[in-house]
């Protein structure tokens, strides 16, 4: 009896730790929140979503402790390498940067899905809700689509990406997406601008009158220590993006969803009604 419970015991061990690799490094389950990426992917779809491609990662916590514990344990992020890097047009699953007036270090994990529009190196431009990288129209795939009028040129969005541009949501740039090595200028003028992101990459940065200290020492410039993605959502007058909370690291992108395995309208009660058949076994361009 004692031995039979061991080899269960043992079968079920086996079984946990395939699960945990597979989810980390092959594929892994991701629940779709909000509707910023509609009508490609929808609010309320469950997706597998294909790590293997950029390379597979640690999860974030290790399993299971925070529901037998209460407490979660972070760990180290690691990733295998990957196959290719994220390209524009690329749906991706990463890990949320933060948001845009950040002042301390990231605190846990968070999952969204964007579009890929812009990697490193790229300019990016919005002129009346058309996309230009490279000063090239960006062709939208399918699913993209508007809900409202043109903003105008000399309408100042609150709270756009990085402070202090006189930008909005339709009408953006030239911004330049940060590559590994790439040298910023930063004053008095420019330190607001790139405070956040200086910090996102594991620095303290501070401005005393007209010098800016990063790690406690005075500096004119500051060099990027990686490459960077910019992304969108496809629901584009409705989605909290790279135009409002900043740039993706590279690193940080996990995946590619691939397929619409099940579908509930969040929006329903009706348990059969919110079943969203349809939508089951949908591939993901």
């Amino acid at each position: 009896m004692k031995k039979s419970i061991l080899e269960t015991l043992k079968s079920l061990g086996f079984a946990l730790v395939a699960v945990i690799f597979l989810n980390s490094f092959v594929l892994a389950s991701f629940q779709v929140p909000t509707g910023s990426m509609e009508n490609t992917v929808m609010a309320g779809d469950f997706l597998f979503v294909n790590k293997f491609i950029y390379g597979g990662t640690t999860p974030p916590t290790v399993p299971l402790i925070g529901i037998l514990f209460g407490k979660e344990i972070e760990l180290p992020y690691t990733r295998t390498p990957g196959f290719r890097e994220p390209e524009k047009g690329d749906v991706i699953v990463f890990i949320f940067p933060g948001e845009r007036d950040l002042t301390e270090p990231r605190e846990g994990f968070q999952y969204y899905l964007k579009r890929c529009v812009a990697t490193a190196g790229d300019t990016i431009r919005i002129v009346d809700k058309e996309l230009f990288i490279n000063g090239k129209k960006f062709d939208n795939p399918e699913g993209v689509h508007f809900r409202s009028a043109v903003s105008p040129p000399d309408y100042i969005e609150q709270g756009i990406f990085p402070p202090g541009k006189p930008w909005n949501r339709d009408q953006y740039g030239p911004l330049v997406v940060p590559s590994e090595g790439d040298v910023i200028p930063l004053n008095a003028d420019t330190y607001h601008e790139w405070a956040t992101f200086i910090r996102r990459e594991g620095h303290e940065v501070i401005k005393r009158g007209d010098q800016v200290f990063i790690d406690g020492k005075p500096v004119t410039s500051y060099t990027v220590e990686r490459d960077y993605v910019f992304g969108m959502g496809d629901n584009r007058d409705d989605s909290l993006d790279s135009r409002y909370w900043g740039f993706i690291p590279e690193e940080e992108v996990v995946g590619t969803p691939m397929m619409v395995y099940w579908s509930m309208d969040p929006t329903l009660h009706n348990i059969f009604k919110k079943i969203r058949f349809s939508r089951m076994f949908t591939l993901i361009d």
